[in-house]
């Protein structure tokens, strides 16, 4: 093997490692920076990682109890965290900049509560077909943008920032059609079309998780299965590496990136779905985005745009999602806690500074060790 081959796959095992490293030391850098302006505002930080350890665990500190439920609310408001990050980070592992998760998120939860709503009520078949349409019609909603990229060049970012705003206002168009809907809810869904689940209530006692997370866990496996461990995946990753090499090698590229945008918003529409009918009892007429596609694009940065990191980022988000209200009650504002991400977002751009060193130093070794050699 020549040393050039060892030094780019030397390069490549040095920079997932870093990636690694460099997420988990920009999360701490993070939370110790929440941690200066709480004190900078003349409030005790301790606080807020009370705050964060009953959310992670259910312990409260100051009370020495359990509550168990504040972990299946941290479970339940990470779902759509992990999904809208999968969403992002599926159509990055391809080359694409998928800006448009919170459009695809929306037409999903649109879509499911059209069908809970109108939908036969037939016990499990009700809630599985409102989140398998759910998830079609954020995929179709992305593959849209796809072919519009792979087809005219068109940018994928003002595409799905323009679809982001039909999405929006189509929905409140049309959600408000439904008979016996007023200016913000729809009637209350049919019990066969909600993902409760009376075991998971039972065992949080009383939390917000439902059957959703059965199909997050589903979805994280299908994304590493799909980018690791198959020939599509190997497609797509090429196409996004260099689509003129990749059409030279006989990978259909305009299937490839349709495909990846269709598959990354097929994420997102499930996220609507679980929200839709695992967080309310009733179909939303939306006033404003939720806000979890663009969230999601911060999860899959932190995240590396892999299964595992997506899931652990998604955990984070929701975490300091759910430890608000817990922070306020200990006199933390709650908008550490945005603070904390934003500036994780913003550490997160280290990583690429430290790449760019690492590929220039390990250049130079491999050049300095074949001038040697010659």
């Amino acid at each position: 093997m020549s040393d050039s081959i060892k030094g780019r796959r030397g390069l490549r095992s040095l920079l997932l490692k870093s990636d690694g490293a460099i997420s988990v030391m920009v999360v701490l850098l993070g939370f110790l920076c929440g941690t200066v302006l709480i004190v900078a505002v003349g409030r005790n930080p301790s606080g807020m990682y009370k705050a964060i350890l009953q959310v992670l665990t259910g312990y409260n500190v100051d009370r020495g109890r359990f509550y168990v439920r504040y972990v299946g609310e941290w479970l339940a408001q990470s779902m759509p965290f992990i999904l809208c990050g999968l969403s992002m980070g599926f159509a990055a592992r391809t080359g694409l900049f998928n800006i448009g998760g919170e459009g695809q998120y929306v037409v999903g939860l649109t879509v499911a509560q059209f069908v809970a709503i109108l939908g036969p009520q037939i016990p499990v078949g009700h809630w599985l077909m409102a989140l398998s349409l759910a998830a079609l019609a954020g995929g179709l909603w992305g593959g849209v943008v796809g072919w519009l990229k792979a087809k005219y060049e068109v940018s994928e970012v003002v595409a799905t920032i323009m679809l982001n705003y039909i999405a929006l206002y189509a929905s409140r168009i049309l959600i408000m059609r439904i008979p016996g809907t007023n200016t913000y809810k729809t009637p209350d869904f049919p019990v066969t079309a909600t993902l409760r689940s009376e075991f998971l209530e039972r065992v949080t006692k009383g939390s917000m998780l439902n059957l959703g997370i059965v199909f997050v866990i589903l979805s994280v496996v299908a994304y590493w299965f799909i980018i690791e461990k198959t020939r599509l995946g190997f497609g797509l990753r090429a196409t996004g590496l260099n689509k003129d090499g990749a059409r030279a090698s006989g990978i259909p590229v305009v299937r490839s990136i349709v495909l990846s945008m269709a598959i990354a918003g097929a994420f997102a529409g499930l996220a609507g779905g679980v929200v839709s009918l695992g967080s309310f009892r009733f179909g939303r007429v939306l006033a404003g985005n939720d806000g979890y596609g663009f969230s999601g694009i911060a999860v899959a940065l932190v995240g590396n745009s892999t299964a595992l990191g997506t899931l652990l980022a998604g955990l984070l988000f929701g975490m300091l999602s759910s430890a608000q209200p817990l922070m306020e009650s200990n006199q933390i504002p709650k908008e550490i806690t945005f603070i904390i991400q934003g500036l994780v977002v913003v550490f997160i751009a280290i990583r690429v500074g430290f790449r760019m060193f690492i590929r220039y130093s390990m250049r130079n070794r491999v050049t300095g060790e074949a001038a040697i050699n010659a």
